[in-house]
């Protein structure tokens, strides 16, 4: 569905190429400060314009049209609209015959029985992810001043070395090509004892919501992966005072689904964009065989770019939701 949150209740909608996009959130406390501003900075982050990134340029100006009087939430549901300005639907016109290889085109398709909208990736597109960094920025409000974010990417089409990270962007847009990365976002100051055992526990619901974001396609906590080839006497981190403070972090800030007080580190790995506009052989529902497709329209070569914000908004939504059930 396109609601998430037991109580922190995010509902995305709209389409790539439709009026609008934008989000609704109940359960806001009443009393928070908010005005449009305040979504400048993390809008930003997300905009186009850099090199690797779409050239679709729109100006993702915010309108609340609810749940916000005198510049403070009143504790109705809050909803945050923006206006699709800049779109060249004609570009998409060839794809519901001819559906983009590892793209939603056919699957939206058949899921809806060809009612889905197919412009621009409709509902599948990464646009609707202002909607998600909207909500992230009213939920960095309830967490408070005292939690701390800082994301970076940590690596480009194979490589951490961040000086090459131009170089492999440029060799990629020459090629028509795209490349992935992996996002890693820190939160520091986040109460212990959020999360709950098992099914809502803060990886879970963390994990849920950056699945849910296009592109991801595999997430980590602390040292993920490379925890499975540790001895425990390495990977344990030993707690050296009665804050809970322990003297590594392997664990990433969550034992037993529990935040611990500690730093929470998560990355989450986003796949190359699939509208490239190097030519593919795919299936052709029209000729009902395989043939050549170019894909026109304007795309990231690297969404990676532009993602790294709408990760951390995810870690946030989830984190405010299990703030406020605690």
């Amino acid at each position: 569905m396109n609601s998430w949150g037991q109580i922190f209740r995010v509902s995305i909608w709209g389409e790539s190429h439709g009026q609008q996009v934008g989000v609704s959130i109940d359960g806001v406390p009443a009393g928070i400060a908010l005005c449009e501003a305040d979504f400048s900075a993390d809008l930003d982050r997300r905009r186009a314009g850099a090199a690797g990134t779409t050239p679709r340029k729109e100006s993702d100006l915010p309108h609340i049209v609810s749940g916000v009087y005198n510049g403070f939430t009143t504790g109705s549901p809050l909803t945050i609209e923006f206006v699709n300005e800049n779109t060249q639907s004609g570009d998409y016109r060839n794809l519901v015959k001819h559906p983009r290889p590892s793209h939603a085109d056919l699957v939206a398709q058949q899921k809806w029985d060809g009612y889905n909208d197919p412009r621009g990736g409709g509902h599948f597109s990464g646009r609707i992810t202002l909607g998600l960094v909207a909500a992230g920025v009213v939920a960095k409000k309830i967490l408070g001043n005292a939690a701390e974010f800082s994301t970076e990417i940590t690596e480009i089409g194979g490589t951490q070395d961040k000086a090459k990270f131009a170089e492999i962007l440029e060799s990629a847009r020459t090629a028509q090509d795209s490349v992935g990365g992996v996002i890693e976002c820190r939160a520091k100051g986040i109460t212990a004892g959020l999360g709950e055992p098992f099914f809502d526990s803060a990886e879970s619901l963390i994990a849920h919501l950056l699945f849910s974001v296009p592109a991801v396609k595999g997430v980590e906590f602390g040292k993920g992966f490379e925890a499975a080839r540790m001895n425990g006497s390495e990977h344990n981190d030993a707690i050296i005072d009665k804050c809970g403070t322990t003297a590594t972090n392997n664990a990433g800030g969550i034992v037993g689904g529990i935040t611990n007080g500690n730093e929470i580190v998560v990355r989450a790995a986003i796949k190359p964009t699939a509208s490239i506009a190097q030519e593919q052989a795919t299936f052709n529902f029209e000729s009902n065989k395989v043939e050549p497709l170019v894909i026109k329209g304007r795309h990231d070569v690297c969404i990676t770019l532009r993602a790294a914000v709408v990760v951390e908004s995810a870690v946030a939504i989830a984190l405010a939701d299990l703030k406020l059930r605690a």
